[in-house]
C-alpha cells in the first residue's frame, strides 16, 4: 500500500475482503435470502401487511433458492459493481405511486434507499479512483471497496424483494435525507482516506439504523432480514477502521467517528436513521 496505509498492507486487506466474501456467500446470504422468502410468502398467504409471527429456525438458517424477482435497478447508482460510471449525485425520490408506508415496509423501504446510498457511494469512489483523481489508490482498496458494493446490491435487492411483494413500489434512489450530505462530502474527497471516512461514515449509519430497527420490526421474517443484514455493515466497519489506521469499533457518534480510543462496549445507535427518511411507495 502507500505509505500512508504502512500500518495495513495490501495483502492484508485482501485477505480481509475474501474473508467478508466468503462469510457473506456462505452464511450473510443464504440466511437474508431465506428470510426474504418466507417474508415474500407471508404476503402470498395473508395479502398485504406483515402477519407471520412464527419463524423457522431451520428455514432461516438452510435457505431458500434465491431472492424474487422484485428487486429494481437501482436508478441513482447502476445494477452491477464493475459496469457503468456513476453519476455525480445521487438521486432523491420525486412522488409516490402506491400509498404511504408503515410498519416494517417503511423500515425496508428507508433500509432500501440507505444500501442504494453505499452502492452509489462505492461506485463513485471507484470511478473517482479510476479517473486518477484520488492520488495512488492500492488494489486491494479497489476491491474492498466493489465487494462492499456488490453487498449493498445484494441487501437493496432483499429489501426490494419484501416490497414488490408487498405491491409497492421497489425503492431506486438514495436515502433522500443524507443524500445532500454525502455529495457535499463526496465533492471534498481528493484521497484514499478521505473517501474511506465517508464510506466509514456511511457504514456506521447503516450498522446504527439496523440495531435500532430489529426491536421495532414486528414480523419475525422482516427481523431475520436486518438481523443478518446489520453484521455485514460492522464487518465493512471493521475493515474501514483498519484501512485508516484505528483500532475497529463504532465510536459513537459523528463528532468522534475518527478519534483514537477503544471501541464502546456496545454499538451506539446516534446515528441511527429513522424510517421516515424514505416517504415515497
Amino acid at each position: 500500500m502507500s505509505t500512508q496505509h504502512d500500518h495495513l498492507s495490501n495483502a492484508e486487506l485482501a485477505a480481509m475482503t475474501d474473508q467478508l466474501d466468503q462469510m457473506h456467500r456462505d452464511q450473510a446470504l443464504p440466511a437474508m435470502q431465506a428470510a426474504v422468502a418466507e417474508w415474500v410468502e407471508s404476503f402470498k398467504e395473508a395479502g398485504q401487511g406483515v402477519h407471520r409471527k412464527v419463524s423457522s429456525r431451520r428455514t432461516f438458517i438452510l435457505g431458500a433458492a434465491g431472492l424474487g424477482a422484485g428487486g429494481a435497478l437501482l436508478a441513482a447508482c447502476g445494477s452491477s459493481s464493475k459496469s457503468t460510471t456513476p453519476t455525480t449525485t445521487a438521486t432523491a425520490p420525486t412522488s409516490t405511486s402506491s400509498g404511504s408506508l408503515t410498519g416494517d415496509l417503511a423500515v425496508a423501504a428507508t433500509a432500501a434507499s440507505l444500501e442504494n446510498l453505499g452502492v452509489y457511494a462505492y461506485k463513485a469512489g471507484l470511478a473517482a479512483a479510476t479517473a486518477g483523481k484520488l492520488g495512488t489508490v492500492p488494489p486491494a482498496v479497489a476491491t474492498f471497496a466493489q465487494t462492499a458494493m456488490s453487498q449493498h446490491q445484494d441487501h437493496a435487492m432483499a429489501w426490494n424483494s419484501a416490497l414488490t411483494a408487498a405491491g409497492k413500489t421497489a425503492v431506486t434512489v438514495t436515502d433522500p435525507a443524507l443524500t445532500p450530505t454525502v455529495n457535499t462530502a463526496f465533492g471534498k474527497v481528493t484521497n484514499v482516506t478521505q473517501l474511506a471516512q465517508l464510506a466509514l461514515l456511511i457504514e456506521n449509519i447503516a450498522a446504527q439504523t439496523y440495531q435500532a430497527a430489529i426491536p421495532a420490526l414486528s414480523a419475525s421474517s422482516s427481523v431475520a432480514v436486518a438481523a443478518t443484514i446489520h453484521p455485514v455493515e460492522m464487518q465493512h466497519a471493521a475493515i474501514l477502521y483498519y484501512v485508516l489506521g484505528q483500532y475497529p469499533g463504532i465510536q459513537g457518534t459523528q463528532a468522534n467517528m475518527f478519534s483514537s480510543g477503544s471501541p464502546l462496549a456496545f454499538n451506539p445507535t446516534a446515528l441511527a436513521r429513522p424510517a421516515t427518511d424514505y416517504s415515497g411507495s
